[in-house]
């Protein structure tokens, strides 16, 4: 009789147990983590994306036509890409008509290019991209449109990024100039300027140079001499923000402060785009906030 008492409190304890397990379980059972709040930016305009997928994040008036300032330099930099057999160390002779360009223009950015030097298309895309060199845009336009003009050639040139940005399905957007500084009918959105720059981030040379937060570069002097050129990148989210890839900046007194992004965390890229923000420090703050936020989605 006494092993049959035992058996009875054996099983008893196993049914507790058991019991327990499962009182304990349906008490921690994970909480839902809650959704990520939408930020507000400063910027009139913004749209973020995962890269990977293509699935939009965040939209802020996205498809609004907006100036777009420097940041047109990713088209300028995407069409010279795109170039077939493209030597990238081929050299470009600096004309007196880039610098003239320069003191012409009251918002123009330069790569402080000095006429006579001759310049490889590589270390021209840096004074692009990191100095934001309107300068190294004209020299670019002139080396890759086609006439027999300069004109024409500028011209060829940004029918070539039209055409580019018609091939991208960027349907609200329109250059009139190699650099930003348009004659009233330079515009795209959030939406096609992330468009684009994902497009460009294909290219290793663009991702190489966009990443890059300065470089000395030796160029040829006119007297067959060296000289070192050095550029500093105008975006503060390289070494601020812990992924960033890069892309670049815009600013002009129409488009006010601009910022295309883009940044990998966890395997995870997040792209985007924020356009007419109030201050270089905001168009910075709103990369990180609206990157914060893609990459909780």
């Amino acid at each position: 009789m006494k092993n049959g008492i035992k058996g009875i409190r054996r099983v008893s304890a196993v049914a507790v147990t058991a019991g327990a397990v499962l009182t304990a379980g349906a008490f921690t059972a994970p909480a839902q983590a809650a959704a990520p709040t939408t930020p507000t930016i400063a910027a009139k305009g913004g749209f973020v994306m995962n890269n990977g997928t293509g699935k939009t994040l965040f939209t802020k008036a996205a498809d609004t036509r907006r100036s777009t300032g420097s940041t047109t330099k990713i088209m300028t930099a995407r069409v010279v890409l795109a170039q077939s057999n493209l030597n990238l160390d081929s050299k470009v002779t600096v004309q007196k008509a880039y610098s003239d360009y320069i003191v012409d223009n009251n918002w123009a950015s330069s790569a402080k290019l000095i006429v006579g030097d001759k310049v490889t298309v590589r270390q021209l895309l840096y004074g692009l991209m990191l100095p934001s060199g309107c300068d190294a845009a004209y020299a670019l336009a002139d080396k890759f449109g086609s006439g027999s003009t300069r004109a024409a050639r500028v011209q060829s040139f940004i029918g070539k990024m039209n055409s580019t940005a018609r091939s991208l399905g960027m349907t609200n957007t329109h250059f009139d100039s190699f650099d930003g500084i348009g004659r009233g009918a330079n515009y795209s959105t959030p939406r096609d300027l992330t468009k684009l720059a994902s497009n460009a981030m294909k290219y290793s040379t663009f991702r190489t140079v966009v990443k890059t937060k300065s470089t000395t570069q030796k160029v040829t002097t006119k007297s067959g001499g060296y000289r070192n050129m050095s550029w500093t990148n105008t975006n503060a989210l390289l070494g601020s923000y812990s992924g960033t890839l890069g892309v670049k900046t815009g600013s002009g007194p129409e488009a006010k402060y601009c910022l295309v992004f883009a940044a990998t965390r966890g395997g995870k890229t997040v792209i985007g785009t924020v356009l007419a923000s109030t201050s270089v420090t905001n168009r910075t703050a709103d990369a990180k906030k609206l990157m914060d936020y893609g990459f909780k989605k």
